[in-house]
């Protein structure tokens, strides 16, 4: 993992500590059309989409988030004020808990528009299941392919496509990659967020304020972009399968030239470090080609 990717599978690791983030998908469906429904094994067993139209599970999702995101606001104003909750290691405790309700949400939204439980039998994430949830934080964070992918791969559709695509080619050339995508992209949110919101801490209370506003509005916004695109398997047709089957074949073929550049680079710089080490070029020679090799 380079360093952004390393960032944002720390922060990933430490919100899923969190004690509220794992969401059981029984206990949920339950607990939410409890009101709604007689037939609880038919819900979990096929899903709200057998009981609602797209319109009332819209409905649904909204009060949902905007639920969770008022609860994260009220961690994030106690994180903005100096003592409210504690560090963990180098990151600042209110990211881990955004994150943390972002992972929670992501689960809530996927469960009531029909997706599979990400918890296994014992309640616990498996590697699938967390791989899941940073395809779903790619879609929020704005990763385009991460949307295509979290469809194709639904229970719904995946026999479907392993018609189309063999699936040694989708896990092993495709999915892996795009979760590198979208941890290296999270790094690099995450680390900008960072910075930012250290100036709000430097003022005690008016700090806690403005750290409990943006974690609303950004969250908010994150969420209703996993809404709009998890929403999009109802009704889910084989043009629009096609399609993302486009653009996730696309995404592969550029992930694959930037692999190939990177690996001629690395080449390249080490046929100039051989010139060094032979005293063809000189240190400062050396490290000017190196600099050139890694801008080009």
């Amino acid at each position: 993992m380079n360093k952004e990717e390393t960032i944002g599978s720390n922060i990933i690791e430490s919100s899923l500590k969190l004690p509220f983030v794992k969401v059981d998908r029984r206990e949920f469906l339950i607990k939410i059309f409890k009101d709604k429904v007689d037939d609880y094994e038919k819900l979990i067993e096929d899903g709200p989409t057998s009981f609602f139209s797209k319109v009332e599970l819209d409905s649904i999702a909204d009060r949902i988030i905007n639920k969770e995101v008022l609860a994260s606001s009220g961690m994030s104003f106690a994180a903005g004020v100096p003592g409210g909750l504690t560090m963990a290691a180098t990151i600042p405790a209110d990211i881990i808990q955004f994150y943390g309700y972002a992972l929670r949400l992501a689960q809530e939204i996927s469960y009531i528009y029909g997706y599979e439980n990400i918890l296994d039998d014992d309640s616990q994430l498996t590697e699938e299941g967390k791989n899941t949830l940073i395809l779903y934080l790619g879609i929020m964070l704005g990763v385009s392919v991460a949307g295509s992918t979290v469809r194709l791969l639904s229970v719904k559709f995946s026999q479907q496509l392993l018609k189309t695509l063999p699936r040694k080619a989708l896990m092993k050339t495709m999915y892996y990659p795009v979760i590198k995508k979208v941890l290296k992209h999270f790094g690099v949110v995450v680390t900008k967020k960072t910075f930012s919101g250290a100036v709000s801490k430097v003022i005690p209370i008016i700090g806690g304020g403005v750290s409990g506003g943006i974690n609303y509005v950004t969250l908010k916004s994150l969420s209703k972009k996993l809404k709009i695109e998890l929403g999009k398997i109802i009704n889910y047709t084989e043009d629009e399968m096609n399609k993302d089957i486009e653009i996730l074949e696309g995404e592969f073929v550029e992930i694959s030239r930037n692999e190939l550049d990177n690996s001629s680079k690395i080449d390249e710089i080490k046929k100039a470090h051989e010139l060094y080490l032979n005293s063809v070029l000189t240190e400062d020679e050396f490290n000017t080609l190196k600099k050139q090799i890694l801008n080009s």
